[in-house]
């Protein structure tokens, strides 16, 4: 189930490459062989802490974004 590298160890679950699947997901244009391949690799404790980040800056941002544009 989890691939190795090289050298016969399991790669550890990268936040980088957990942000990466969150950006994807959110964008909606992730491939699914390519989709598959990543969420062998994270931790899905990384996946849903990103996640929640993600969305909390989604509205933060939409906010922001809706007051900035109210004020003019």
């Amino acid at each position: 189930m989890n691939e190795k590298s090289s050298t016969g160890v399991t790669p550890a679950p990268s936040m980088w490459r957990s942000v990466k699947l969150v950006a994807w997901s959110f964008l909606g244009i992730r491939s699914n062989s390519e989709y598959q391949q990543d969420l062998a690799k994270v931790s899905p404790m990384h996946v849903v802490a990103v996640g929640l980040v993600a969305a909390l800056l989604l509205v933060v941002g939409l906010i922001t974004l809706v007051n900035w544009v109210v004020a003019k």
